[in-house]
C-alpha cells in the first residue's frame, strides 16, 4: 500500500494518512460534473467539497419549491431531504457524510442514510485512516458525549471539548467537566473541575484545565496539557503528570519510535522543548509551538520565534536563516524526514518555504505537499482572485475558479489536480492527472 498525508476532503480539513495506491493514476483530464447544471435545478448550491481521490464533488443544495435541503453528489441528489444540512465531509474511503436536522433533531447521514439515534446537536466528524470508523461529538438534554460508529458513550458530561481520535478510529478522548460549579464559584474552580475522558472512562484526577489531548500512534496511550493550579502547567500521560511544572505548555506529542512525550514549555520567560518533563533542546526561544516528528521519529521540527516578532522553523533546535514577520504555519516533513516545508507570511503576503528557501509571493497559500520520494513539493495558491497549483515554485500554466490540495502519485512521477475551471469550462469540475515533469520541466 502507498500511504500519503492527504487533506480529508475539505478545503481546510484534517490531514490523515490515506492509501492512494488504488486511485486512478492514468494521465488525462476527466470531467466529473458540471455545477452549472446543478444551479439550473436547485434554488441554491453551497460551497462544494471534493473527495480525496477527486472522483466526487458534493455540495449542500436547497430543493426547488420547498424549504428543505439535501446533498448533491456528482449531480445526483440524495433521495431524502431535511430541515437543515451542514458540515459535509468525505471519508477517506469515499463516503459522503453530513449532519442533518430532522424535526429539530440532528443525526449523521452517510451516503444519504441517516443514523437511527438523533441528538439535540452533533458536530466535528472524524475518520480513521481507512475511513471505516467515524467518530463525532453530540449533545442531548444538556449533556455531552462522543459517538463512535453510531454508538454513543454511555457516560455523559456537563461539558466536552477537544475531541481526539486514535489512528484506527476505534478510540476517542476529550476534555470534560467532571464537577459542577457556579460561574462565580472561584474556589471550586481552582480545586479542579476538569479531566480527560477516554472511551467514556475519566482519568482518576481532576485539573483546573485540560487541553490538546493526543493519542499515541498505536492508540494505547493518551497525553494532554493540564493546569494543576492557577499558575502551574504540565503534561499528563494516562492521568500521571510530569514531576516538573512550567509557566505554560503547548500541544504534547508522542515520539513514534520510543513512546516518549515532548511538549513546548515556558520557563523563566522563554520557551523550550521538553521531553518527559525535562528540557530537551539546548536553546530557548521567544515562542515555540506546533512541533512535529518525522515519520521515523528521529527528527523534530517546530515553528519558533528566535527573536520577538520574527518567525521561522527549527529542526532539532537548529533554526533556518529565513524568517517572517507576520507568521509561519502549516509546517510538514518530507516522508523520509530529510526536508521541511511550511507557509510564511511577510507584509500580508504569503509564500511557501522549503528548507528555508522561499517561493514567489501569493495572496494566499495552503499547506505544501511533498512527493513520496521527497524530491518535489506542491501547494495550492491564490493570486488576484484565481487559484492554481505550484510545484517547486513553478505554477502550472492555467488558473482556476477553485482548486483543491494536490496529491502526488505513489511513484512520485504524477500529480492529481482537482479544479473548477473558468472561461469555456466555467463551473465544470475536472479531475486531472499530470506528469510532474510537464510542470517542472
Amino acid at each position: 500500500m502507498a500511504w500519503q498525508k492527504v487533506y480529508n476532503g475539505v478545503a481546510e480539513g484534517e490531514i490523515i494518512m490515506t492509501d492512494i495506491s488504488g486511485w486512478d493514476w492514468d494521465s488525462g483530464k476527466k470531467l466529473i460534473s458540471d455545477i452549472s447544471d446543478w444551479k439550473k435545478i436547485y434554488h441554491w448550491v453551497e460551497e462544494p467539497y471534493v473527495s480525496s481521490d477527486g472522483e466526487k464533488i458534493a455540495a449542500v443544495i436547497k430543493l426547488p419549491d420547498d424549504e428543505v435541503f439535501t446533498m448533491c453528489e456528482n449531480g445526483v441528489a440524495w433521495e431524502n431531504a431535511f430541515d437543515r444540512v451542514w458540515y459535509p465531509r468525505f471519508s477517506p474511503d469515499g463516503r459522503l457524510t453530513a449532519f442533518i436536522s430532522d424535526t429539530g433533531e440532528w443525526a449523521l447521514a452517510v451516503d444519504g442514510e441517516t443514523a437511527e439515534d438523533k441528538y439535540d446537536f452533533a458536530w466535528d466528524t472524524r475518520f480513521s485512516n481507512d475511513g471505516k470508523n467515524i467518530v463525532y461529538m453530540a449533545q442531548k438534554e444538556g449533556k455531552y458525549f462522543a459517538v463512535v460508529n453510531d454508538v454513543p458513550w454511555e457516560k455523559v458530561f456537563l461539558n466536552m471539548t477537544g475531541l481526539a481520535v486514535s489512528n484506527d478510529g476505534k478510540r476517542a478522548a476529550a476534555s470534560v467537566q467532571t464537577v459542577a460549579f457556579k460561574e462565580a464559584d472561584i474556589v471550586k474552580f481552582q480545586e479542579g473541575c476538569y479531566s480527560a475522558v477516554i472511551d467514556g472512562v475519566v482519568w482518576n484526577n481532576n485539573f483546573v484545565n485540560v487541553w490538546d489531548i493526543v493519542f499515541s500512534s498505536d492508540g494505547k496511550r493518551v497525553a494532554a496539557g493540564v493546569r494543576t493550579n492557577l499558575y502551574d502547567y504540565t503534561v499528563a500521560i494516562d492521568g500521571v503528570v510530569w514531576e516538573k511544572t512550567f509557566a505554560s505548555v503547548w500541544d504534547p506529542k508522542f515520539c513514534p519510535n520510543d513512546g516518549s512525550v515532548t511538549a513546548p514549555v515556558r520557563s523563566s520567560g522563554k520557551w523550550f522543548l521538553a521531553k518527559d518533563g525535562q528540557i530537551f533542546w539546548d536553546r530557548k526561544f521567544e515562542q515555540l509551538w506546533h512541533h512535529m516528528y518525522s515519520k521515523d521519529g528521529n527528527k523534530i521540527a517546530a515553528i519558533v520565534a528566535p527573536q520577538f516578532g520574527r518567525w521561522t522553523i527549527a529542526v532539532d533546535g537548529k533554526i533556518w536563516g529565513a524568517t517572517f514577520g507576520d507568521m509561519v504555519t502549516d509546517a510538514v516533513f518530507s516522508p523520509d524526514g530529510s526536508r521541511v516545508a511550511c507557509l510564511g507570511k511577510e507584509n500580508e503576503k504569503w509564500t511557501v518555504a522549503v528548507d528555508g528557501n522561499q517561493w514567489d509571493e501569493y495572496d494566499m497559500a495552503w499547506q505544501p505537499v511533498f512527493s513520496p520520494d521527497g524530491k518535489n513539493v506542491a501547494a495550492k495558491v491564490e493570486k488576484n482572485g484565481r487559484y492554481t497549483i505550484v510545484i517547486n515554485g513553478k505554477p502550472i500554466k492555467e488558473d482556476f475558479a477553485a482548486v483543491w490540495d494536490p496529491v502526488f502519485s505513489p511513484d512520485s512521477d504524477k500529480i492529481l489536480i482537482k479544479t473548477i475551471e473558468t472561461g469555456q469550462n466555467e463551473n465544470k469540475y475536472f479531475r486531472r492527472v499530470m506528469p510532474v515533469a510537464d510542470i517542472t520541466g
